[in-house]
């Protein structure tokens, strides 16, 4: 009997919590790489630590996965370079529910060097990909049996970089990069799928485009773009659930700046920015991940160098209250996810080799050590099969 069949006799006929690290897996773009590809992992539900069962050996540098909204398919931004275009690639998985085992279909290119971000049309028949180091993103159609296809859209994005210092950055902070072009870091559709918002570091930007879903094409909304600050550099966003609010972490700043957000026209509008770190904090910290909690009461952030993780109380009208901090146990929280309970939050600690569980307490999103890690080489991302 396989290990794994012994868990399922042991646990009855529930299935099991399956989950996927994505890791740094080659040298370079500043990390050192010691991933050895995709880990597929399981995780208990009492306490919240992970075991691998499994890993898709590969030296692309897969940091960043998406699952489409069935479960079935994975899109994986691989950040390794090819020879003579500098761009990267998406590759597309078939996903085994049952076993947690990945297929590869097929990659293509990513359109642009450096895939920093992956997301899945809420609709089902396009990826989207934010390129950092080339400034553009794309969009991939996906086929019917799960493939991608070759870009139907590219837009490389335009306009005078920041400035080299933050705007609103802790006293002492030298957290200067990213500001001498475009640098596209995040992308993602709201919830009706109607307008797809990208994060430009590089620019302080948010844009914003109309998405055609019948052709797979983007145009730019009225206004194109929502401001942050000089030098703040917008690194992830998140909606509210309830798509009236819209957080946008400035990865420079150390800020979290809330959006009011009209579904109808899909314009941004600036209401509210508080810090990520706890207050009289000086020097440098570059934020990674933000993250709203799924009974949507709280706003999770994460820093690097203060290696800690912020939550932030969300009130009635979306705007938010600082509410604590947790040391990540580890060195350079590249990401962080939340269990599909609620219960469990995972941080990705890149250079200390490690993922760390901490256990949410409900009514105050407080976070606690669970006293468990798993050793994996330069994690970067990670995501719950269901």
């Amino acid at each position: 009997m396989t290990p794994f069949a012994a868990l399922r006799r042991q646990r009855g006929s529930s299935p099991p919590i399956l989950a996927y690290a994505g890791t740094y897996s080659a040298p370079g773009g500043g990390a050192p790489g010691r991933g050895e590809g995709i880990h597929i992992l399981e995780m208990d539900p009492a306490s919240g630590a992970l075991t691998q069962r499994d890993v898709v050996r590969t030296t692309s540098n897969p940091t960043w996965l998406a699952l489409d909204r069935t479960r079935t398919h994975m899109y994986v931004a691989n950040e390794v370079a090819a020879a003579g275009t500098g761009a990267g690639s998406v590759s597309a998985y078939s996903v085994d529910r049952s076993t947690g085992r990945l297929t590869l279909l097929n990659s293509v290119s990513s359109e642009g060097a450096g895939p920093a971000h992956v997301s899945v049309h809420p609709a089902g028949k396009h990826a989207l990909v934010a390129n950092y180091g080339g400034g553009t993103v794309a969009v991939l159609p996906i086929q019917p049996d799960g493939r991608l296809g070759g870009a139907s859209d590219v837009k490389q994005h335009q306009g005078a970089p920041g400035s080299a210092r933050p705007s609103s950055a802790p006293p002492g902070s030298f957290a200067i990069s990213g500001h001498d072009r475009p640098h596209a870091h995040m992308i993602e559709a709201d919830a009706s799928g109607r307008f797809v918002f990208a994060a430009d570091l590089g620019l302080d930007r948010i844009l914003v485009w109309k998405f055609d879903e019948a052709n797979g094409t983007l145009t730019p909304n009225d206004p194109p773009y929502a401001e942050l600050p000089s030098g703040d550099g917008p690194r992830h966003f998140a909606f509210h659930p309830k798509g009236r609010w819209f957080y946008s972490l400035q990865e420079e700043a150390s800020t979290i700046v809330t959006f009011d957000y009209d579904a109808a026209t899909g314009r941004l509008r600036p209401r509210q920015t508080i810090s990520t770190l706890p207050r009289g904090f000086a020097g440098t910290n570059f934020t990674s991940e933000i993250v709203v909690s799924p009974d949507a009461r709280f706003v999770y952030a994460a820093n690097r160098l203060h290696d800690s993780i912020a939550w932030l109380s969300i009130g009635s009208e979306g705007t938010l209250t600082w509410a604590g901090e947790e040391w990540t146990r580890g060195d350079y929280p590249r990401s962080f996810t939340i269990d599909p309970s609620g219960r469990f939050l995972f941080s990705c600690n890149q250079r200390s080799d490690a993922i760390v569980c901490f256990r949410i307490e409900a009514k105050s999103g407080r976070l606690t050590f669970t006293g468990h890690y798993i050793p994996i080489g330069s994690p970067a991302h990670l995501v719950f099969l269901g």
